[in-house]
């Protein structure tokens, strides 16, 4: 398996796909939280989050620009680039489409489970 983390084989896709989305609204909102904030809001662990953080400044979706605190500390601000935008769109449009199928897919589930419940108990009835 590839380690770098900017190939598309170096996870599942979709694991990718929905870290990179959550990360991309995430620093959208918040471009000024740190990685271990990011990590917290996420969930993740940070190495993870480091991981996640750099595919995504490597493929330019992404930009850290450097800024001082008060207290002298060198700390970046994660700023979405246009192609960041726009990729975060497409990812959201592809989300949004995954999960309206499985959505789909269980209310179908659903309904066949109810009939078979409702065949049975009309057969233990008679």
């Amino acid at each position: 398996m590839n380690a770098d983390p900017s190939t598309p084989d170096a996870a599942p896709v979709d694991a990718l796909s929905s870290g990179h989305l959550e990360l991309l609204r995430l620093l959208e909102q918040h471009p000024d939280y740190s990685q271990r904030q990011l990590s917290t809001a996420l969930g993740i662990s940070l190495g993870k989050t480091h991981y996640l953080l750099k595919a995504l400044l490597t493929k330019g979706w992404v930009k850290a620009k450097n800024f001082q605190r008060s207290d002298k500390k060198l700390r970046y601000l994660y700023v979405l680039t246009p192609t960041g935008v726009r990729h975060r769109v497409e990812l959201t449009q592809s989300f949004l489409t995954r999960k309206e199928q499985e959505y789909e897919s269980l209310k179908a589930e659903i309904l066949q489970l109810r009939n078979e419940v409702a065949a049975r108990a009309g057969d233990s009835g008679s």
